[in-house]
């Protein structure tokens, strides 16, 4: 089975360049289930029922999202309702949504997708470890498939992740910097890994916002406003993972990293 795990989407930019790419690579077979990181789906900030709508229709199956989940009010009913919006387990219990879902596919394979957030140079969530050490028991009954985005700042916890996992998920893959790494592998015990997938958003900017505002603010320290930059080529980030059903592991993970000024695109 083919996975397709995209990176952070980033505003308009990011949802565009997703269903340009994403539609034509499902309609070729080269993915079967495809997995969104949507946080930053609506501005750059947040996701909406539009926007979510817009990436379904453009072949999204699963949607993880992280450290601004609430940032628009009107998607909280959907994290409840939707039965493919994932939002990270850690979160203190109470709160709205999901940190795990299980999808069944067309041909009968159930993919669990789970959502983590790290806790290094971010809020004081609960501990990512722990959480899903205690999820994986029940998901493992239910499952053919296990899929973690973790969506984290630190790579070492990253990294960590990966290795506690290593031989009891598909993949861990992590989100949140924005920044493709390139140390995309298969770990011993059979999970695809990758520190970070990078985004799916505009080129020319850092991290997806307006170069200019980023830039005074590391000149001067003064706060600012931000905004998705406009203008220029998209960039589409993802990582490709074979998984085998019967086994629950990984035997293959490809990076892929599109510029679209280059005239096909640059994939590794």
């Amino acid at each position: 089975m083919k996975v397709l795990m995209v990176g952070d989407i980033v505003g308009s930019p990011g949802r565009a360049v997703f269903s340009r790419v994403v539609p034509q690579m499902k309609l070729e077979g080269r993915a079967d289930f495809v997995v969104v990181n949507a946080e930053n789906a609506a501005g750059g900030l947040g996701a909406t029922p539009a926007t979510l709508r817009e990436l379904r229709e453009s072949g999204a199956d699963a949607f993880t999202m992280g450290n601004h989940t609430w940032r628009k009010k009107d998607v909280i009913p959907e994290l409840e309702e939707a039965g493919d919006i994932i939002r990270p387990a850690n979160y203190p219990e109470g709160v709205p949504g999901h940190g795990s879902m299980i999808l069944t596919r067309p041909d009968g394979v159930k993919v669990a997708v789970v959502n983590l957030i790290g806790r290094i140079y971010m809020e004081p969530f609960e501990c990512p470890f722990l959480k899903v050490e205690a999820m994986l028991p029940g998901l493992k009954k239910q499952a053919d498939l296990i899929l973690v985005d973790m969506h984290a700042e630190a790579t070492s916890e990253k990294v960590a992740m990966g290795w506690a996992l290593d031989g009891q998920v598909a993949a861990v893959v992590g989100t949140h910097t924005h920044v493709q790494t390139a140390d995309e592998w298969i770990l011993p015990g059979g999970t695809a890994y990758i520190t970070d997938i990078g985004m799916c958003g505009p080129l020319y900017s850092v991290i997806g916002t307006e170069r200019a505002p980023v830039l005074k603010r590391f000149r001067t320290g003064m706060p600012n406003m931000f905004s998705v930059a406009k203008s220029g080529p998209a960039v589409f980030a993802a990582v490709l993972i074979e998984a085998d059903p019967r086994t629950g592991k990984a035997t293959a993970i490809r990076r892929y990293l599109l510029r679209e000024e280059d005239d096909a695109g640059s994939t590794q």
